[in-house]
């Protein structure tokens, strides 16, 4: 669990930094050609590990395996050596790949009881993406025992407005208050 939050923290951080550099596309790109280098030669990570070599050996080793990346992207590895993180820089790379590989659209599903009007459709898409700052790409499902309303999953992330959460509500709320 430790592991994907670091992932995730340093995948984050470099794809906002990143953003506004090389742009999206080519930073998980990058590291998508990063988690080959690191797979295809697994003595260099043990080498970038090793506490017996000095950083700027480490730094010139990385300068020469990486020649063909950006700047950008050999600074981030340099950052991720420097902290002592090195072993998760294949976490890293997956975290990218799992939740980019469409770009910055994630998907989402949308319940609801009925069919929707696209108008509807496209006004909760909108609202998610506001909420969740991220593009989605919404899958649609129709699903009755939710009674009326709808419910979006995003991630691990349900925003739950249909009636049948409200009415367990008012039930939980009712119990609660019931006098013996």
């Amino acid at each position: 669990m430790k592991e994907k939050i670091i992932a995730k923290r340093y995948a984050e951080a470099f794809l906002d930094y990143a953003r506004h550099t090389i742009g999206l596309k080519k930073a998980t790109e990058e590291l998508s050609d990063l988690r080959a280098v690191f797979s295809q030669n697994p003595d260099l990570l043990e080498f970038l590990d090793n506490l017996n070599i000095l950083y700027k050996e480490k730094c010139d080793c990385l300068d020469a395996a990486l020649k063909d990346f950006s700047d950008e992207t050999r600074v981030f590895v340099k950052l991720i050596l420097e902290f002592g993180r090195i072993k998760n820089i294949i976490a890293v790379t997956d975290y990218v790949r799992i939740n980019y590989s469409r770009g910055e659209a994630i998907d989402a599903l949308l319940k609801t009881s009925y069919p929707l009007d696209l108008e509807l459709v496209q006004a909760v898409k909108e609202k998610m993406e506001h909420k969740f700052k991220r593009k989605l790409s919404l899958h649609i499902e129709l699903d009755g025992n939710l009674l009326g309303g709808v419910q979006v999953t995003v991630g691990n992330t349900v925003v739950d407005g249909s009636v049948r959460r409200r009415l367990e509500e008012l039930k939980e709320k009712l119990t609660a208050s019931r006098v013996n």
